[in-house]
């Protein structure tokens, strides 16, 4: 496939290739192609996480298939980066399912060392949701694992590798293992035109000391902000980045995103970073955003910039009323010069790309929710946020309720009842936490009470407060941890475990 594919195949043309729900590319589709979902479900009805033995004696192909092994992703023209991703392609190729329908999946890895693949935001078995930490079994090298999932909830999810990458800067989500996959709901109101699915990610990862600069804020809080206690030890290692793609492309690089005036084009943004929460804007343009991680948000708003923690999803329409040629990118000038961004390019418009930036705008999740009472938690959960620096010459440390992973002992749940997790970020770093195979309700942010923001990833503001509530519904070990994978590797993770 050319550069275009990248950024516009129809889900029409994808079928007619013959190409499975796990080979499909599908990142610009227009409403009248998306008709009939792209799943390859056939009539497989086995569900849980045990593999179908007797559909691989006969020798039948999986539903969807996830082939690990080494791709070379061409940011520009003399610029390749060479990596390990999924499917032949960075960002994978888009899996497109159907909600409730269950799929075999075949994960195949071409490489030398046990991979896992993580369902990220997908309600699945412990065992095959991806981490080894829940007991999910490694796909060996040079070796396979079968086995059959039902797809949920609807909505924007994503795929990726689940190793410890810890000091190996060339293994775990340093490397291009992720792509988006989307599960078809039951009905959906539409009121887009078509869509485009964007993933950001960055390349040639290098270990400094040097956090932000004096005075730059790098991720935009709520208006409601505790102060920052002076901090005057030296921070351990960070990871900086020398280039940085959409579909696996530098800004100005490969094909653009084609609009036409008067179309509403849902884009699906992914920040598929190993370590950055990012900001992203459309001069002229405003995003309508109408789900968060998948999930439906209670209350659309409009906004000019959005703002994505590592592993959040947003979904937001925008109605291209504005033509010309823009750069839809970070307001960071620097990281948007080495490549975060992709050009926007109305039917009929031509000259150079434009940028303006726009003006500072928090991000705030409340706005997204409504101001109404949520239920009495069975029980609240303090998750209280630690380092321990590792000065100029080391790795920081990182604590949940004063314990690095290796020495915790695990939470212990019950199975239906309601658990508020009260995260305390006593660290001046912004941690977006995750925790897999259940989704959380946002109800307060540094003090702001909300409801009906439904998500798997929430950022916790440097010295910041956020709680979340969640149902215990999906029995089995769970994983809880902040999705900087410099923080996760080193410590900041724990274990739930059901009574």
């Amino acid at each position: 496939m050319g550069d275009r594919s990248q950024a516009e195949w129809s889900r029409r043309g994808f079928l007619r290739a013959g190409v499975l729900a796990g080979a499909g590319l599908a990142v610009g589709c227009s409403r009248a192609e998306r008709r009939e979902p792209a799943s390859a479900a056939g009539g497989e009805s086995t569900t849980g996480g045990a593999a179908p033995d007797d559909v691989a004696r006969a020798g039948r192909a999986a539903d969807v298939t996830i082939r690990i092994g080494t791709v070379l992703v061409e940011l520009a023209p003399h610029r390749i980066i060479s990596t390990i991703g999924y499917n032949g392609s960075v960002p994978a190729p888009v899996i497109r399912l159907r909600e409730g329908r269950p799929v075999t999946v075949e994960l195949i890895n071409e490489t030398d060392t046990p991979e896992l693949v993580h369902w990220h935001g997908q309600f699945v078995p412990p065992e095959i949701d991806g981490s080894a930490e829940e007991g999910t079994p490694p796909v060996p090298p040079h070796g396979r694992r079968r086995y059959t999932l039902t797809p949920r909830p609807a909505g924007t999810r994503w795929v990726h590798t689940h190793v410890t990458a810890g000091p190996d800067l060339h293994r775990g989500m340093y490397t291009g293992q992720f792509g988006f996959v989307y599960i078809e709901p039951a009905s959906e109101p539409g009121r887009y035109d078509r869509e485009v699915f964007l993933a950001t990610h960055e390349w040639e990862p290098f270990f400094g000391a040097v956090e932000a600069a004096p005075g730059e804020d790098p991720w935009p809080r709520g208006s409601v902000r505790p102060p920052s206690p002076p901090n005057r030890t030296p921070n351990g290692y960070e990871v900086g980045y020398r280039a940085f793609s959409i579909n696996g492309k530098a800004l100005g690089h490969g094909e653009p995103v084609r609009v036409r005036r008067g179309e509403r084009v849902m884009f699906r943004i992914l920040n598929a970073s190993a370590t950055e929460n990012i900001q992203l804007a459309l001069p002229g343009h405003e995003f309508e955003v109408v789900a968060l991680d998948g999930n439906p948000v209670r209350t659309p708003r409009k906004v000019r910039t959005l703002a994505l923690g590592v592993a959040e999803r947003i979904d937001a329409v925008v109605e291209m009323n504005n033509p010309g040629v823009w750069i839809l990118g970070t307001p960071k000038d620097d990281d948007r010069r080495d490549g975060l961004g992709i050009v926007v390019e109305y039917a009929g418009a031509s000259g150079a790309p434009r940028w303006i930036a726009p003006p500072p705008a928090p991000w705030d999740y409340t706005i997204f929710g409504a101001p109404r009472a949520v239920p009495t938690p069975d029980e609240t959960i303090p998750m209280v946020f630690g380092k321990v620096n590792g000065g100029p010459a080391g790795f920081n440390r990182w604590t949940v309720n004063g314990e690095e992973f290796a020495h915790s002992t695990p939470i212990r749940i019950r199975a239906g009842r309601r658990y508020r997790l009260a995260f305390e970020n006593r660290t001046d770093d912004d941690h977006p936490v995750h925790l897999h195979r259940h989704t959380f309700e946002i109800v307060r942010v540094n003090g702001r009470p909300t409801s009906g923001v439904r998500k798997d990833t929430v950022v916790v503001p440097g010295f910041g407060m956020v709680a979340v509530d969640f149902v215990a519904d999906d029995p089995g070990a769970t994983l809880f941890h902040c999705h900087q994978i410099l923080h996760q590797d080193f410590g900041f993770m724990r274990l739930f475990e059901y009574a």
